[in-house]
């Protein structure tokens, strides 16, 4: 079984329930975990993760961590400096029309949000209520791009995109998609080599169907267009996730 472990924690995609997951079998196997400095739970997002941020860490001292997956806005060359080098790199990605429509309900206070309704008041006129200067603007854009460490505001150009894409599988060794969350488990247990009991889960910090509705195709279109680079990373990582299983 794989013990070194890097799980690039995405917002709003079912990955509480994975690094629970991670919790569990690090437990069980007397693992050591890379845990934020201070003792919150995120490492010290949405600033770019840097070492020093891990509890524990010194640059004196050789030590390792098993397992770091936390959220964090990834920087590997730094998260190099916790992990051994021969760490395992995952994340999640989910659907960007139906997480970008649950960041506008979970982080309603968020500046681009608290002034607007409705998730189509926001798209009738973003850049009404946007600011690329705000310190919070990624929950309104782009999360996954952003959780990933690129510029949520970036150019769309196919070169760029491209560029992107060649990066994040440079770095990780495969994606899970949360849509298809037992899909992704069968391809966690094989790529980890661990046994099924350990990808047992039960699903945590979701909301319940009541409070949410289908969104108009319009809407869709233009969630697509607005989270463009996301979507980009979302049809790409689709696509390949499918062959690997």
């Amino acid at each position: 079984p794989k013990t070194d472990i890097v799980f690039l924690k995405v917002h709003k995609s079912a990955s509480s329930t994975v690094m629970n997951i991670l919790f569990r079998f690090g437990e069980r196997h007397n693992l050591t975990f890379a845990f934020p400095q201070g003792g919150g739970f995120q490492l010290f997002y949405p600033y770019h993760f840097l070492a020093r941020f891990v509890q524990g860490f010194s640059p004196l001292s050789p030590r390792r961590f098993n397992i770091l997956c936390h959220h964090m806005r990834f920087l590997q060359p730094e998260v190099q400096k916790v992990v051994p080098s021969s760490a395992v790199y995952f994340s999640i990605l989910r659907n960007p029309v139906q997480l970008m429509e649950s960041s506008f309900v979970y982080y309603k206070g968020a500046s681009a949000f608290s002034r607007v309704r409705s998730l189509e008041e926001f798209l009738s006129q973003p850049y009404r209520y946007y600011s690329p200067a705000s310190g919070d603007r990624h929950y309104a854009r782009n999360l996954m791009t952003f959780d990933f460490g690129f510029n949520p505001d970036g150019d769309v150009s196919p070169e760029r995109v491209q560029l992107m894409l060649k990066a994040i599988e440079a770095s990780f060794d495969f994606l899970l998609i949360s849509e298809y969350f037992d899909e992704s488990m069968v391809l966690l247990k094989e790529m980890l080599c661990w046994d099924l009991d350990s990808v047992v889960s039960f699903p945590l910090n979701i909301r319940d169907r009541s409070s949410k509705s289908p969104l108009p195709a319009s809407v869709v279109e233009k969630l697509k267009a607005w989270n463009r680079l996301d979507w980009e990373i979302y049809t790409h990582f689709n696509r390949t996730f499918w062959e690997r299983l």
